[in-house]
């Protein structure tokens, strides 16, 4: 089968599309014809070698946790799913031809599978943060980098949950921001007094890495009130950093409501071919995303 591996940490460009032995799904596991691959922020981060949640990755390695395909091979002692099943979930080394998956779902009637591989780790990330954060119906919520993917996620399920949403983004996503519902700023000079103009901030949120946490804080009055998931030196400022995913199955169970219901809509801003990795992750890692990207198989 054809997969993106790399043999050396850098940049995009030490991606490659190698040919791979098929993987087998193990007890508890289901392998897929991967459909659709979804593109996050911490794949470029693993392949500079940024230890995440441990230590760098070991080399040869491939890349990608979510997926959505259609079930080709069962493990031991799962029940409930069969070959032929649409899914979507998270699983390891997903930017292949055949993936093994630790989590899934079956995929929410009217998705793609280029819509559905988005989904999965950024709304495990956006209900766990929502958690740690604190934040209660009635609150106000800060967002800085509200339109990529764990963004719009966020934005999504707190105005569900009765939270008012403030959300920081270049200008190019502000309206796509107020579709959402969301109290819309750019960040840049001068953004935490439009965000105090906009409303009291109990609790805040840093997707994006942007150098913003120290400033989260004083919006806040409280480090308790601040949650990270991309700056690693968060906790210098008493501000939690959060990287290790919490359940997986319960998060996709959720999503498949919230998609259901008409709750919930991520949508893809680019989808490349599979052999493209590399334009993906200089788009990706470039910023500005609205939603999510994906590698069509």
């Amino acid at each position: 089968m054809k997969k993106i591996s790399f043999a050396e940490f850098g940049g995009p460009e030490v991606l490659r599309l190698v040919d791979a032995e098929e993987p087998h799904a193990g007890l508890g596991q289901v392998r897929i014809a991967v459909r659709a691959a979804g593109v996050n922020p911490a794949d470029w981060r693993i392949r500079e070698g940024q230890a995440i949640g441990g230590s760098p990755a070991a080399l040869p390695a491939g890349l990608g946790l979510d997926a959505a395909g259609v079930v080709d091979e069962v493990g031991a002692g799962v029940e409930g799913i069969e070959a032929g099943d649409a899914v979507f979930g998270e699983g390891i080394s997903t930017y292949a031809e055949f993936a093994v998956l630790t989590a899934w779902a079956r995929m929410p009637e009217g998705l793609s599978f280029e819509e559905a591989a988005g989904y999965p780790s950024v709304v495990e990330t956006g209900l766990r943060v929502i958690r740690e954060v604190g934040v209660r119906p009635g609150q106000t919520l800060l967002v800085s980098g509200a339109s990529g993917g764990v963004g719009s996620a966020v934005s999504q399920i707190a105005r569900e949950r009765g939270i008012t949403v403030i959300g920081t983004a270049g200008a190019a996503n502000q309206d796509y921001l107020r579709d959402l519902g969301v109290l819309a700023t750019t960040y840049g000079e001068g953004w935490v007094e439009r965000v105090r103009r906009l409303g009291r901030v109990d609790a805040a949120l840093d997707l994006a890495g942007s150098g913003v946490v120290r400033e989260l804080v004083e919006l806040t009055g409280d480090p308790r009130k601040v949650v990270s998931i991309a700056d690693l030196g968060a906790p210098d400022l008493g501000v939690r950093f959060s990287g290790a995913a919490g359940s997986v199955p319960d998060a996709l169970a959720e999503a498949v409501d919230l998609i259901s219901r008409g709750k919930l809509r991520i949508p893809v801003e680019k989808a490349y071919p599979l052999a493209d990795a590399v334009a993906a992750h200089v788009d990706i890692q470039a910023g500005h995303t609205r939603g999510r990207r994906v590698l069509l198989v």
